[in-house]
C-alpha cells in the first residue's frame, strides 16, 4: 500500500513539475518563433513623454504603457539604444508585469546604437573610423540579454548605421559585421544565448536592395552572418523624395477625394512590397535563404515640412490609419514581422519644432488619445481600464470623422514640391 501511495504521489508531483515547466516554455518563446508569428505583433517602441529624453519614463510609466501595447496584441517590441535608462527600465518593467502575472508576454529587440568617430560633434564625422563608445554599447547590450534572457530575444547591431544619408553617424558595413560576428561567437562560446538572434536594422537600400554601390563584399559577409534581416521601408519619405508613385495620375483626376486617398495609399502599399521584394532578391542572389523581416515601417500624422499641406501632403490620420491596416494585414498574410514606427508620439524628436514629422507617427498621442488606426480598439473596449499618464484611452477627434475627413488631404496632381 505504501509503495502504492508512494507511486502516486510521485506521479503527482512530476504531473505538475512538468506542467510548471510546459506553462514556463510557453511563455519563453525563442526568436525563431515569434517573428513572422502573426500571433505576435511587433512594434517600435519609445516612452518618452517630454520634449527631452533628459526626463525618462518611470517604471510604472513603462509598464502602463507594456499592458496597453499588449492588450493590441503587441508582443515584440524593439528600443534603439542601451545608452540611456529607457532601455534597462523597461527590461525591468516587464519582468515585473511577468512576475505580477505569469501569463504576460512581451519580448524585446534589443537596439545597440553604432556610430562612426565624430558623431554628433563640431568635428567632421569619419565614416571609416568608428566610435570608441560602440564597444561600451555592445557590453551594455550584452548584459542585459544575459540578465534578461526571457525577454531579450534580438540584438540589433545598429540603427541605419550604413545607411549614407545617415550623414551624422553612419559607418561602413565592416564596422557592424565585426560586432554581429562578436555576438556571434559568444553564442557559439555559450557566453550569449545559443536561441538569441542577432542582426542589424537598416534601410532597405543598405541591405542591397537598392543602389548597387552598397553591394560590397562586407555587406555580402554582413547578410550571411546575421540570423536575419531587419529592413526599413518608408513610403511616406519617399512622398517627398522620389514622388512619381505618389501624385495623382492622369486618369485617375476625375475621381473622388477618398478615391484619390485610397488608390495612392494602395500605391504606397506596393512601393513597401517593392522594396521588400528588392532586398529579397538580392539576398537570394548571394545564395543565402534566411528571413527577411521590416524593423521600421511608419506613416506620420502631421507635419508643416516635406510632408504637410504646402508639399507632397501625405501626412494625416486618415492615410496613418490606411497604411497601418494593409501593412498589417499584408505583413500578417506571408509571416513578415513588421515592427511598426511607432507605439506613441514622442516630441523630443523635433524639439523646436511642435508640428514637425518625427513627433507624430504615433498611433496613441501625448494625450492617451487613440489616433484613426486604432479608434476600432477604444470601440470594442481593448482599452478598457487602462490608461496613460492617468488618462484613460480614448478617441483624437472625439470619434468624430467628419473633424477627421477636415484635416485628410488630397495628394497632388504634380510634383511642385520644393527640390524637385
Amino acid at each position: 500500500m505504501k509503495t502504492t501511495l508512494h507511486k502516486l504521489v510521485t506521479t503527482l508531483v512530476l504531473i505538475s513539475l512538468f506542467g510548471c515547466i510546459s506553462k514556463k516554455n510557453e511563455m519563453n518563446k525563442t526568436a525563431s518563433e515569434i517573428l513572422g508569428n502573426p500571433k505576435y505583433l511587433a512594434i517600435s517602441y519609445g516612452g518618452y513623454r517630454t520634449n527631452t529624453r533628459a526626463v525618462q519614463p518611470t517604471i510604472e510609466e513603462l509598464k502602463d504603457d507594456m499592458k496597453i501595447l499588449a492588450a493590441m496584441g503587441v508582443k515584440i517590441l524593439r528600443t534603439y539604444n542601451v545608452q540611456l535608462q529607457q532601455a534597462p527600465n523597461l527590461l525591468a518593467a516587464i519582468d515585473q508585469l511577468k512576475q505580477e502575472d505569469p501569463k504576460f508576454e512581451m519580448y524585446v529587440m534589443l537596439g545597440a546604437w553604432i556610430d562612426c568617430q565624430n558623431a554628433w560633434t563640431d568635428l567632421a564625422p569619419n565614416h571609416d573610423i568608428e566610435s570608441e563608445a560602440n564597444a561600451a554599447e555592445i557590453d551594455r547590450a550584452i548584459a542585459l540579454a544575459n540578465k534578461y534572457p526571457d525577454i531579450v530575444k534580438i540584438i540589433a547591431v545598429g540603427n541605419e548605421a550604413m545607411v549614407k544619408w545617415a550623414t551624422s553617424y553612419y559607418v561602413q558595413p565592416n564596422v557592424i559585421l565585426k560586432w554581429v560576428n562578436h555576438l556571434q561567437g559568444l553564442k557559439a562560446d555559450s557566453k550569449l544565448d545559443k536561441d538569441l538572434w542577432i542582426t542589424s536594422s537598416d534601410d532597405f537600400s543598405s541591405w542591397g536592395g537598392g543602389d548597387p554601390a552598397y553591394h560590397t563584399p562586407d555587406l555580402e559577409n554582413l547578410i550571411k552572418a546575421v540570423d536575419y534581416v531587419s529592413m526599413h521601408t518608408y513610403p511616406m519619405h519617399n512622398t517627398y523624395y522620389h514622388p512619381d508613385f505618389w501624385v495623382v495620375p492622369e486618369n485617375e483626376t476625375a475621381l473622388s477625394k477618398k478615391e484619390k486617398i485610397d488608390h495612392a495609399m494602395n500605391r504606397a502599399l506596393g512601393f513597401a512590397q517593392n522594396q521588400y521584394k528588392a532586398v529579397s532578391d538580392y539576398v537570394k542572389s548571394l545564395g543565402v535563404n534566411k528571413p527577411i523581416h521590416i524593423g521600421e515601417t511608419g506613416w506620420a500624422t502631421l507635419s508643416n515640412g516635406h510632408y504637410g499641406p504646402n508639399s507632397s501632403r501625405a501626412a494625416d490620420e486618415y492615410k496613418e490609419g490606411l497604411y497601418y491596416k494593409m501593412m498589417r494585414e499584408w505583413t500578417n498574410k506571408v509571416n513578415i514581422s513588421c515592427f511598426y514606427f511607432e507605439a506613441f508620439d514622442e516630441n523630443w524628436k523635433d524639439a523646436g519644432n511642435v508640428s514637425g514629422s518625427e513627433n507624430h507617427f504615433g498611433l496613441i498621442n501625448l494625450k492617451g488619445e487613440a489616433k484613426f488606426a486604432l479608434w476600432d480598439l477604444v470601440d470594442n473596449g481593448t482599452f478598457r481600464g487602462l490608461t496613460r499618464n492617468g488618462k484613460q484611452i480614448t478617441k483624437t477627434n472625439n470619434g468624430d470623422i467628419n473633424l477627421l475627413k477636415e484635416t485628410t488631404m488630397e495628394p497632388p496632381m504634380e510634383v511642385i514640391f520644393a527640390g524637385h
